[in-house]
């Protein structure tokens, strides 16, 4: 499993600061080097900070595409995993989902904002990486 590498917190940190691209190039290096299963867990992420990059550019596609893909592959894992709750992940970003795919690509550009930020429908929030509480023994 995961070892508290600097590099895996620093891209939790800018994911959820929405520093997404800059969260693909930090989790990118680590996800080459990593084997199973961290590996597939670092792309489950990779990809759902990827979709939420798209999202910002109005690129409908390829976020529904990156985000169903991260989520497939996210699924796999326990709740929490790594020390960070991979269920409250998932649900958010299932709902961000969900919510592309009932509004269509030509209502995209009514979330994106001119500088690019992201400004979702109430009740809809862009997906973060919570951290889990600590077991209990």
């Amino acid at each position: 499993m995961i070892q508290a590498q600097p590099q895996f917190w620093q891209g939790v940190e800018q994911f959820n600061s929405r520093q997404f691209y800059a969260c693909h190039d930090t989790l990118e290096a680590l996800w080459m080097e990593a084997t199973e299963p961290d590996k597939t867990f670092y792309q489950g992420i990779l990809q759902i900070a990827v979709a939420l990059y798209h999202l910002g550019n109005s690129n409908w596609r390829g976020a529904v595409i990156l985000l169903g893909e991260g989520i497939n592959k996210l699924q796999r894992y326990p709740d929490t995993y790594a020390g960070i709750g991979v269920d409250e992940l998932l649900i958010s970003s299932a709902a961000m989902l969900t919510a592309l795919q009932a509004a269509g690509s030509e209502k995209i550009g009514d979330w994106i904002l001119d500088n690019g930020a992201i400004a979702l429908p109430e009740a809809l929030q862009i997906p973060k990486i919570v951290l889990a509480e600590p077991e209990e023994n």
